[in-house]
């Protein structure tokens, strides 16, 4: 397909090309950054199997566009949405609501839906997919994850005929831009996160990202879409990114290793009669360099998952910004239009786990500033070792004032729990200049 050369702001697109005998009618409600993107995309192939018939946003006259076809509607009720002969509805405000309101609504009224809601579709996803059902239509939600990443439909679709056991990766790009700000450049967080707010990384309020509430909402839906498993996003455990400085990244590399935000969903299957169970993180980690997960840098993602017949597989690219968000979203609509808008194959099972853990058995990291002293490194070795955790190597850089020393302990594998009670002993001792941060290292 050719440019379209009488509009540069919506350029002519090879994406969404088809040949339907009936194109399926689109109606978009949201017409922020990612909405502007697909109806960019959609509006690009008029002869495609989709058709944009109205856009609803609030104040929807400031948004209006004449970049767009005329014949488009732009309304302000979302009751003229669900009047219409629309029969995709495409949610793309956020939030659990009107959103949650919004999307049941159109599922009733017989219409399918495509979101990019993340934190509806981890609070409410499987009753959404059973609802969708129960009207004979589809919910499609593969821009919930890693933006343009088609991890979703990949690991429902691509990887359907193997049983996976653990999804792993880097889900927010925001934390990735700040950690390999700080690699590259020596920066302190503060200062990595102001330079990933002026280029539009981080939000003003970067909480939800650098705490890892957003990354832990992803990681739920692909529990559920890879391993069929409900959880609940408050049952995993998540530590935020900001207590990492410039000094880890040097012991992480003397340890042949560099630091990302990991989001890991093991799951582990009993040896009797009770349920499987599922071991759950978000939070800052050890990652050697040897693995791919490594070398994801900025605002990319990546999805790892690892089955019992296909290994590993991993997806990655861009995980934000409205264009590749907008990919997804397209993506879903034209997965419904090629299969004739009939509704989707039934919901798989979805187990509820006997239990939720972020308790991993792995190697651990401890870096502790210090008011230096003869007897600090035999004092710790004692605590470590009354809890039965055995010292694999001890780092000290030279050149860092005694008053404020840094160094390294990495621990033998043992339990995260464990670490934490012999951590609390060792937090109350007298010597130290901060707190000690613990991170655990995850093996390739």
């Amino acid at each position: 397909m050719t440019q379209n050369p009488q509009s540069s702001e919506f350029p002519a697109s090879t994406a969404g090309s088809g040949s339907a005998a009936r194109p399926l009618k689109v109606a978009l409600v949201g017409f922020g950054t990612v909405g502007r993107s697909v109806a960019k995309i959609l509006c690009a192939d008029p002869a495609g199997p989709l058709r944009l018939i109205s856009i609803c946003n609030r104040n929807v006259q400031s948004k209006k566009s004449d970049a767009l076809p005329a014949n488009i509607r732009w309304i302000d009720s979302f009751d003229e949405v669900l009047a219409s002969d629309a029969e995709i509805v495409v949610e793309l405000i956020g939030g659990l609501e009107p959103a949650g309101t919004l999307i049941r609504r159109a599922l009733r009224a017989g219409k399918s839906v495509v979101t990019a809601n993340k934190l509806l579709i981890a609070e409410s996803g499987p009753e959404l997919v059973e609802l969708a059902a129960a009207s004979g239509q589809r919910i499609e939600f593969g821009a919930s994850v890693a933006g343009g990443i088609p991890a979703i439909m990949g690991i429902e679709q691509g990887l359907a005929g193997d049983r996976l056991f653990q999804i792993q990766g880097i889900l927010n790009g925001t934390c990735n831009f700040i950690l390999t700000q700080m690699e590259a450049h020596g920066a302190s967080f503060a200062t990595a996160l102001a330079e990933a707010q002026k280029l539009g990384f981080a939000e003003a309020d970067p909480s939800s990202d650098i705490d890892g509430i957003d990354a832990r909402a992803k990681l739920v839906i692909l529990a559920q879409a890879g391993l069929h498993m409900r959880v609940r996003a408050e049952q995993i455990s998540c530590r935020p990114i900001s207590t990492i400085e410039a000094v880890d990244f040097a012991y992480a590399h003397d340890l042949s290793c560099t630091i990302r935000q990991i989001s890991s969903a093991k799951k582990v299957s009993p040896t009797s009669g009770e349920r499987d169970k599922l071991f759950a993180a978000v939070q800052p980690a050890l990652v050697p360099l040897t693995s791919l997960i490594a070398h994801v840098e900025g605002g990319r993602n990546l999805v790892a998952s690892t089955g019992e017949f296909s290994g590993q597989m991993v997806f990655s690219g861009f995980g934000a910004g409205g264009d590749p968000t907008a990919v997804a979203v397209v993506s879903d609509l034209i997965a419904i239009a090629t299969s004739g808008g009939g509704p989707a194959r039934p919901p798989a099972p979805i187990e509820i786990p006997e239990a939720v853990s972020g308790d991993f058995t792995i190697r651990h990291y401890l870096r502790l500033v210090i008011n230096d002293r003869p007897g600090i490194i035999a004092a710790l070795a004692t605590v470590l070792s009354r809890h039965g955790i055995s010292i694999d190597a001890v780092l000290q850089k030279p050149g860092y004032p005694h008053s404020a020393l840094p160094f390294v302990i990495t621990l033998e594998p043992c339990s995260t729990s464990l670490v934490a009670r012999a951590l609390e002993e060792i937090a109350r001792m007298d010597f130290h200049v901060q707190p000690p941060l613990h991170l655990p290292i995850f093996a390739e």
